[in-house]
């Protein structure tokens, strides 16, 4: 690990934060929170539990790696159930280059949600190649590989409680 960058007390009030928002915005019309996997797993959890409404949580997979080599998006798990009328929330761990997160608002958007918004945890806005509409912002972060809280290097880090960065020879393997 060469740093932590945003440690564990810093992550908990701005996600308590974020949940206080978002508790006011949608106080007559609980949200679907919709997370992609594996990443935005604990970021939900945690911002689920600061949202004094009663929302529903659901799951979505994509995969934007084909034969080890960037690719087209695909769905690899949907959503259980419909979203048509609902208003949807879409939670992410972190947003990059935005590709893969407009793809997934353009599946759901088709889908005709009453209406859909967007909480980033972390945005790598420097890294950005599609514009998105960002309604619930935790983090703008530099442009280096970060670990924790979710995001990991090769399926490792992914559970530590805080974001931090890697020495570049750990990204060498």
């Amino acid at each position: 690990m060469a740093s932590v960058l945003i440690d564990e007390d810093r992550l908990a009030r701005r996600i308590a934060e974020l949940g206080e928002r978002i508790t006011a915005d949608y106080a007559t019309r609980p949200p679907l929170l919709v997370t992609v996997l594996r990443g935005g797993l604990f970021f939900l959890a945690d911002l689920c539990r600061h949202i004094d409404l009663p929302v529903r949580i659901d799951f979505m997979a994509v995969s934007a790696y084909e034969h080890g080599a960037p690719g087209q998006v695909r769905i690899t798990k949907d959503l259980d159930e419909p979203i048509e009328g609902v208003p949807v929330l879409v939670v992410e761990d972190i947003i990059d280059t935005g590709l893969t997160l407009n793809y997934v608002l353009r599946v759901l958007r088709q889908r005709n949600p009453s209406s859909l918004e967007v909480c980033a945890l972390l945005d790598k806005d420097v890294r950005r190649i599609v514009d998105l509409p960002v309604a619930y912002r935790g983090f703008r972060v530099p442009d280096r590989f970060l670990v924790g809280y979710g995001l990991d290097l090769d399926g490792r880090l992914r559970a530590l409680p805080y974001v931090g960065t890697l020495r570049e020879e750990a990204l060498r393997g």
